[in-house]
């Protein structure tokens, strides 16, 4: 069973995406485990304190290296071979074709949810990939990785209901989104399901579906 493990000051945050919808169906089918790690357990002093002031001066506070060395350390005991991925804006961007490779192996992850101005640049050396999103700031790593963790889980074999289900969709083949799609009725406040549909001719509806196609924005 692979293994999905968060680092995280929020685990709250994931409780109800884990438990909800195709999140718990893979667990139920003991396709995955997902599981937090809360990182204020591994914090220093009564207080358990997990940041501090940056040296050399500026605004907000840094995760310390003590407590995110020790909250890795423990989630590589329960899982040696994890990867760990570290959520931040200057990694490389996530994609569809990336989600599929990462699903296409046998690897655990570990992911590391930054908070407040960031981390100690020394947390680094404990991460095998660096991961971004998009080209923008979030108050924490906790979305980027429920977002990624959800491209991955749902590529896994057994966990959605069709066999071709994830092959059909957008940014399947690297390059196109998805076509459009109808179910009933056949027309609705005057618009009208496309003909070709109906028909049951099985070759144009393929051929219509690849001409509605449309290129990724990135190319276009």
């Amino acid at each position: 069973m692979r293994k999905f493990q968060v680092i995280t000051l929020f685990p709250d945050m994931f409780t109800g995406v884990f438990g909800s919808s195709m999140m718990w169906k893979a667990q139920n089918g003991e396709h995955v485990e997902l599981s937090t790690i809360n990182l204020r357990d591994f914090g220093l002093g009564p207080r358990r304190q997990v940041d501090d002031t940056p040296y050399g001066g500026g605004d907000g506070m840094l995760l310390k290296p003590e407590p995110l060395f020790a909250a890795v350390e423990h989630a590589k005991s329960l899982d040696p071979s994890a990867k760990v991925l570290l959520m931040t804006p200057r990694g490389e961007r996530w994609k569809q074709e990336t989600a599929q490779a990462y699903a296409d192996t046998d690897n655990g992850y570990i992911f590391i949810c930054g908070r407040y101005e960031g981390y100690d640049e020394r947390i680094v050396s404990l991460v095998d990939t660096q991961l971004s999103v998009g080209d923008y700031v979030l108050t924490g790593g906790e979305l980027p990785a429920m977002t990624i963790i959800d491209s991955i889980v749902r590529l896994i074999p057994g966990v959605l209901g069709g066999e071709s289900s994830a092959e059909i969709e957008s940014f399947s083949d690297g390059e196109t989104l998805e076509y459009p799609q109808y179910t009933r009725p056949e027309e609705f406040r005057g618009m009208k399901v496309p003909d070709v549909l109906l028909s049951g001719h099985h070759g144009e509806i393929a051929k219509w579906r690849q001409q509605n196609s449309l290129k990724s924005k990135e190319d276009s």
